[in-house]
């Protein structure tokens, strides 16, 4: 483990070969990210099977385009004056032109009343509703600015009735479930019933892949704690977010919801321009090295890289830096602005309290690293939501929650075939972390387990030293998961 705080790389099609992946992952990557807005399907089998080449323990995650509003097609730039008014309509079919701007969105005209602001191309373009009109509506133009083809619409603060699933979305659910990737982060998710509406065509394919929310909008903010509820995490995606909510509010809703993550112990991601300007150049700004460092302070799970791994100058820079930055900012944050995480009244008590012993083994008993071997993963993210000092190695019987746990903060986790002896995968895990340098014969160690097999859940917390019971392999050590040697 380089570092405890998971890194998240987007990989374009154009530059997805196995030694350039091998790098990234060498470097400190943990999750792949396809856009599923740039890229087809000839794009994703290949970056998917590049990536698989590399390892086996590297999760693959994939956007969804989500619902999205743009500007129709203009036959040529158009400038815009401060002051100036001009025609909106909602015609797909309808070239933009000066006098004319069109958006995709059918009912854009219904939903919208005046004084409603229209952010275009990012915030580039500002328009005010001034009059409406059964068909169209009249704005002024806030600023100077050049409009091009297809630029993207928002509207902040207004509720755009747009379905949450487009035909494009629902073919790339199908790919993703076809090729076995691990989540699928959905856009401008709104509410839980957003979420549901993916997890419905899951079920019905009975796929195990894993539903991250992206929250870029209010109505998301809003919503976070039924979203939470139907969601294995969340993404807090600060570009649309910063467009559909004032800027200055953005750090505290990162803030806000990275501490609801960590309190009901699922994992977030914090996204978008955080080594920007390395898509550039070879160095970043003391900006975007303290904003790293202060979503790591705040408890993030990971950081994503967009454009810097995408189609950037430096991409493996930008990794080893966010590698850096990371490794830096977990040895200087500090222990009272942890965050407490509630161990509330249902079946998964027991396992939420021994994971919170173990890590707080750490400090009170000296412990150097937390074993547990998981069927499912919950386990080793429960132990994760406790942020410890110590590395939690997770043995896991299958590949796909190896990579599940690749979005998990401090999780390592490897997969080990079942060989019909938990007593194997325990030596097998003490001796890795020897080999690994994370432990010595002289450290305590920490083991979570459960006396029942798949599904019993987390049942016991052992507490030892490495040395100790090294030595004393064979029947002289015994756990309730081990069998008796015949």
């Amino acid at each position: 483990m380089l570092k405890r705080t998971k890194i998240v790389a987007t990989i374009s099609d154009e530059r997805c070969e196995v030694e350039f992946i091998r790098s990234l992952f060498e470097a400190g990557m943990n999750v792949v990210r396809l856009n599923s807005a740039h890229m087809n399907e000839i794009g994703f089998n290949r970056v998917v099977s590049n990536t698989r080449a590399v390892s086996n323990c590297i999760g693959i995650l994939m956007d969804t385009k989500g619902l999205e509003m743009r500007t129709t097609v203009t036959q040529a730039p158009i400038q815009f004056k401060t002051g100036d008014t001009v025609k909106v309509v909602d015609n797909p079919d309808q070239e933009t032109t000066r006098e004319c701007i069109s958006v995709t969105y059918k009912n854009f005209v219904h939903d919208l009343s005046i004084g409603s602001q229209i952010l275009i191309d990012d915030g580039e373009l500002e328009l005010k509703v001034i009059e409406k009109n059964e068909d169209h509506l009249v704005c002024q133009i806030d600023n100077d600015a050049t409009l091009g083809s297809r630029k993207s619409v928002n509207v902040p603060g207004v509720r755009i009735n747009l379905p949450s699933l487009t035909d494009r979305d629902r073919n790339t659910i199908h790919w993703c479930i076809e090729n076995n990737v691990d989540f699928i982060a959905h856009s401008f998710v709104r509410s839980k019933k957003d979420v549901l509406d993916i997890q419905s065509i899951l079920d019905e394919f009975n796929s195990p892949i894993k539903i991250i929310a992206k929250i870029e909008n209010q109505e998301g903010v809003d919503n976070i704690d039924e979203i939470l509820e139907a969601a294995y995490g969340i993404m807090i995606a600060r570009g649309d977010l910063g467009i559909e909510v004032p800027a200055e509010k953005i750090p505290g809703i990162q803030r806000v919801l990275i501490r609801k993550c960590v309190e009901v112990k699922k994992p977030v991601i914090v996204a978008t321009q955080m080594l920007h300007s390395m898509i550039q150049n070879p160095r970043p700004t003391r900006a975007e090295i303290t904003d790293i460092a202060n979503a790591i302070y705040y408890r993030t799970d990971a950081i994503m890289l967009s454009g810097e791994t995408a189609y950037g100058k430096y991409p493996l820079e930008a990794v080893q830096m966010m590698t850096k930055v990371a490794r830096e900012a977990e040895k200087t944050k500090l222990a009272a602005n942890d965050i407490r995480v509630p161990i509330t009244g249902n079946d998964l008590d027991v396992t939420s309290f021994l994971a919170k012993q173990a890590v707080k083994s750490s400090s009170k008993l000296g412990v150097k690293a937390i074993i547990t071997d998981s069927h499912t993963g919950r386990t080793a993210r429960f132990l994760a939501a406790f942020r410890g000092t110590s590395p939690v190695y997770a043995i896991c019987y299958q590949e796909r929650v190896t990579r599940m746990l690749a979005l998990s903060y401090g999780v390592w986790a490897v997969y080990q075939p079942w060989n019909d002896s938990r007593r194997a995968y325990f030596f097998d895990a003490l001796k890795e972390l020897i080999n690994s340098g994370h432990i010595t014969r002289e450290n305590m160690f920490a083991y979570l387990s459960g006396s029942f097999g798949e599904g019993g859940g987390t049942s016991f917390l052992e507490i030892n030293n490495v040395g100790k019971v090294l030595d004393a392999a064979g029947n002289n050590y015994q756990l309730p998961t081990f069998k008796e040697q015949k």
